[in-house]
């Protein structure tokens, strides 16, 4: 369960630092952020995207972005809270020189975003950390995405070390553009664990996804979807993503180890809800069983109705009366 801070924390240190605090108590394992410099992942003349000038109003990407991004120092910060609260810290670099932030600042784990996949310099850059990845494929096609994996190999990455994260890059994403079966798609062609990184209003497709296998649950929060910024709109907050967190643990459980057979509560029902061979009605001893004087009910103590055939015909050795169960 990654709580995607991203940009919510709007520039601030303490902010994210309460962020941190409240995805925790949320349910959260991991709380992720966004590593860049604005100047090294937009031109000035980058447009924002529709859905940021609607909450941000006009102007650049860049001057957009200088006002969301970190420092080193404060990352450190946050790596910190993280480890003192004892939850993952994860970040999605957007230039090779954020990539090796990250990595001085020693991250288990990095995150590729949807937006990186054809950056190659970065995979490359990536892939030679030998660090697990999480690669997130909105916009991608699956040639896109076997052209990403190829590229992480051929820098040494182990591809064991990769999941895969189903993303729909619209914020927010309508259901009918989510397509889950892709992720169950992209599971079986790369061989690959998968999960799914959620930009649609609510909880319902996330704890949706979990039911189709997705070991990953990426969700973007804040503590208020009405603070000014791009993103938080389309975030969760914290009571409802600890919402989420719960039905996707009620999910898990339920999803089982696949074995079909009773539980130990269904053995106790089977007692009461299957059914048993009875006598119809009053039967002598010698008489031969069949379809008249023979009939199923319950409880289901006795031979089994799937005996039927093996009982018909044979002889009673003793006498039975009506609803009594027959013996062999």
């Amino acid at each position: 369960m990654i709580a995607e801070i991203g940009v919510n924390h709007n520039g601030s240190l303490e902010l994210a630092l309460q962020m941190i605090a409240a995805a925790v108590d949320a349910g959260a394992d991991v709380v992720k952020l966004q590593t860049f410099s604005a100047e090294a992942l937009t031109t000035r003349s980058a447009q924002k995207a529709s859905y940021q000038v609607d909450r941000t109003g006009d102007g650049s990407q860049q001057d957009m972005l200088r006002s969301l991004q970190l420092s080193l120092e404060d990352h450190v910060r946050l790596m910190d809270e993280c480890e003192a609260r004892g939850v993952d810290f994860l970040s999605s670099p957007f230039d090779v020189a954020s990539v090796d932030a990250l990595i001085r600042l020693g991250v288990a784990e990095i995150k590729i975003a949807s937006g990186e996949i054809t950056n190659l310099p970065l995979l490359r850059r990536v892939g030679a950390v030998g660090l697990p990845v999480l690669l997130s494929t909105g916009m991608s096609t699956m040639d896109e995405v076997e052209a990403a994996l190829a590229a992480l190999a051929a820098s040494a990455l182990d591809r064991s070390l990769i999941t895969l994260l189903h993303c729909t890059s619209e914020y927010p994403a309508p259901p009918e553009d989510v397509n889950l079966r892709a992720m169950v798609s992209m599971r079986e062609r790369f061989g690959l664990p998968v999960g799914y990184s959620d930009h649609t209003d609510g909880t319902t497709i996330a704890v949706a996804a979990v039911a189709l296998g997705a070991r990953v649950i990426e969700k973007h929060f804040t503590l208020d979807r009405t603070m000014e910024g791009p993103d938080h709109a389309a975030s969760l907050e914290p009571d409802r993503f600890a919402a989420m967190v719960r039905g996707i643990r009620v999910v898990e459980r339920a999803l089982g180890d696949g074995n079909k057979g009773p539980t130990a509560g269904e053995l106790k029902t089977m007692r009461v809800a299957r059914k048993s061979i009875v006598a119809a009605r009053d039967i002598a001893a010698g008489e031969i069983f069949n379809e008249d004087n023979l009939t199923t009910k319950r409880p289901g103590t006795g031979l089994s109705p799937m005996m039927w055939d093996g009982v018909i015909g044979t002889v009673a050795t003793r006498n039975y009366g009506a609803d009594e169960l027959i013996e062999l």
